[in-house]
């Protein structure tokens, strides 16, 4: 009962800092918004998959390896910070064209697999997230860590992230939301793409500080 309760205060730990906004909230509602709601789902399991990802990593030990090398570490702050730039001035760009939006809320299968790597590269591109995750477990498991908790935390974290973005994506893509977007896509998508660049130039401007 006692690991039962350190697994579910993970979890909610997690939820809590996937609930807190960031490029992957603004991403996956911009994906819902403008496309299907098909799309916005493939995007929140592609944030899934991330969780997951981040979650093997820390059980392996790399984000300990990562948190030793110092360059390394630098340069994949640095590479997800001008992903993150890519990304803003990308959705700057493409805001004053107009959007042909289909009144289904099923995806074309080019248009799905695009929206899930979509989610999968915005939440991959922060290592900050990865170093949250191997904290957090440092701090949360306990010592020693049951083998059935290190199996069933990364199916879990991968839950926890697709669910709650899945919400997200869903309440984007009812009729009301959309029906506000396009009336202003210019300012939604240009206000959209300051706030993913701005966490980018954020994230580099963080690493280049804290490696002088």
């Amino acid at each position: 009962m006692h690991d039962l309760a350190i697994l579910f205060s993970i979890l909610g730990v997690f939820l809590l800092g996937a609930i807190s906004p960031g490029p992957s909230f603004v991403v996956v509602s911009r994906i819902a918004i403008s496309g299907s709601r098909a799309d916005g789902v493939m995007a929140a399991i592609g944030m899934g998959l991330g969780g997951f990802l981040f979650a093997c990593i820390a059980m392996a030990g790399l984000t300990a390896i990562l948190l030793q090398v110092e360059w390394l570490n630098l340069a994949l702050r640095l590479a997800g910070g001008a992903y993150l730039v890519w990304l803003g001035i990308n959705i700057w760009r493409a805001a004053p064209e107009p959007l042909e939006v289909a009144e289904t809320t099923a995806g074309r299968p080019g248009t799905l697999w695009k929206s899930l790597l979509r989610g999968l590269f915005v939440q991959l591109s922060n290592p900050k997230t990865a170093i949250f995750y191997a904290s957090m477990f440092a701090a949360l498991l306990p010592s020693p860590t049951p083998s059935w908790m290190l199996f069933a935390l990364p199916p879990l974290l991968f839950l926890n992230e697709a669910l709650w973005y899945t919400i997200v994506a869903l309440g984007f893509s009812s009729r009301r939301p959309r029906a506000v977007y396009l009336r202003s896509k210019a300012w939604i998508d240009r206000a959209a793409g300051l706030v993913v660049g701005a966490l980018g130039l954020k994230l580099i401007t963080d690493s280049a500080r804290t490696s002088l």
